[in-house]
């Protein structure tokens, strides 16, 4: 049962790595599901305990960067996991701490982007690492500092955006609003409009080239942005040709008002799972946006209602691994969908 564990989907395995267990600790469990067989083996153990961390596959490794160790102090710790030899070797490490590092891998090389560093601050620091060489090379830094952000890869650039806490963005004690790219062959940022709203623990996904910001918790008036925020259901749309957001209509928006939920693509639709409302439990609730009708629908409820999940896409499949039930939750369930005509 953990919490903020970090996961990866190779060729019909499924990874699960670290996380925090029921005592709020960094655990090192290591663990692969065989899809096919439905069958859990126990990996050999993380040499570094870590949750939060970003994991990447690169061919027969899967890597693992940063997070938090037991202490809950930043990790630079860097490491890899051999699948064919079944052993986790160590790797050069980050020149800083960080937690939160949203990551992407193109053509073997893996950026990491923002995070926290140990005195709490969102840290703007871009990096780039090359297996071949072991080697970490600094890049030129975001123009907003935020961790936790989400990632999205799109030809050459990397898309960040911060929109809230977990699956957004956070600079200082505000969700961060900017949104900016990153271009992989002139190696410079570009910034696009922020958002139109403010809201934490919102989630993100990309669809089609176009970036959606869903849900979140919105503070209602002027004042210190959680005291009070409320659940929305809000829906906002960037596309990158067109260069401008468009606001949250009645007409878009979420099914239901939700925050701390898992959010991806999948089926021709982009889909919003479990997360908390204003029930006294977390959701079980699942729904989709279809891209070709322009509208949500009811999706098949998830097993175990949970919110802070970690997920996983796969072929056909968004896997939800973990999160907070009643507590600490050990269920990993996917979702199937069939494209939408």
């Amino acid at each position: 049962r953990r919490v903020y564990c970090s996961a990866a989907h190779r060729d019909g395995q499924l990874f699960v790595l670290g996380g925090c267990g029921g005592g709020g600790r960094a655990l090192g469990a290591a663990e692969v599901l065989d899809l096919p067989a439905q069958r859990w083996t126990a990996l050999p153990p993380l040499p570094t305990p870590r949750a939060g961390a970003a994991a990447l596959v690169l061919g027969k490794q899967i890597l693992v960067v940063g997070g938090v160790d037991v202490a809950q102090s930043p990790l630079a710790s860097v490491e890899v996991y051999h699948v064919d030899e079944g052993k986790w070797e160590k790797k050069a490490a980050l020149a800083q701490p960080s937690m939160g590092i949203s990551a992407v891998q193109r053509d073997g090389a893996v950026y990491a982007l923002g995070g926290m560093g140990a005195d709490t601050s969102p840290q703007a620091l871009v990096r780039v690492y090359e297996p071949a060489k072991d080697h970490w090379q600094p890049l030129p830094s975001m123009p907003t500092p935020c961790y936790g952000a989400s990632a999205f890869l799109q030809g050459n650039k990397i898309f960040v955006l911060g929109s809230g806490l977990c699956a957004g963005g956070r600079q200082g004690k505000l969700p961060v609003t900017a949104f900016e790219a990153f271009d992989l062959e002139t190696r410079s940022w570009t910034r696009y409009p922020s958002m139109p709203s403010r809201r934490a623990f919102a989630a993100c996904a990309m669809a089609d080239g176009v970036v959606f910001s869903l849900g979140g918790l919105q503070q209602p008036g002027p004042h210190n942005f959680y005291s009070r925020p409320h659940f929305v259901n809000t829906v906002e749309m960037f596309d990158p040709a067109q260069g401008a957001w468009s606001k949250s209509s009645r007409a878009i928006r979420m099914r239901e008002k939700r925050a701390d939920f898992v959010a991806g693509c999948l089926g021709g639709r982009v889909v919003a799972v479990g997360g908390l409302g204003n029930q006294s439990c977390p959701l079980d609730s699942v729904e989709g946006f279809s891209l070709s009708r322009k509208k949500w629908e009811p999706l098949p409820p998830m097993p175990t209602g949970r919110c802070s999940c970690s997920s996983c896409p796969a072929p056909s499949l968004l896997f939800v691994i973990g999160g907070v039930a009643q507590g600490p939750s050990g269920a990993v369930e996917a979702l199937c969908l069939r494209e939408v005509p």
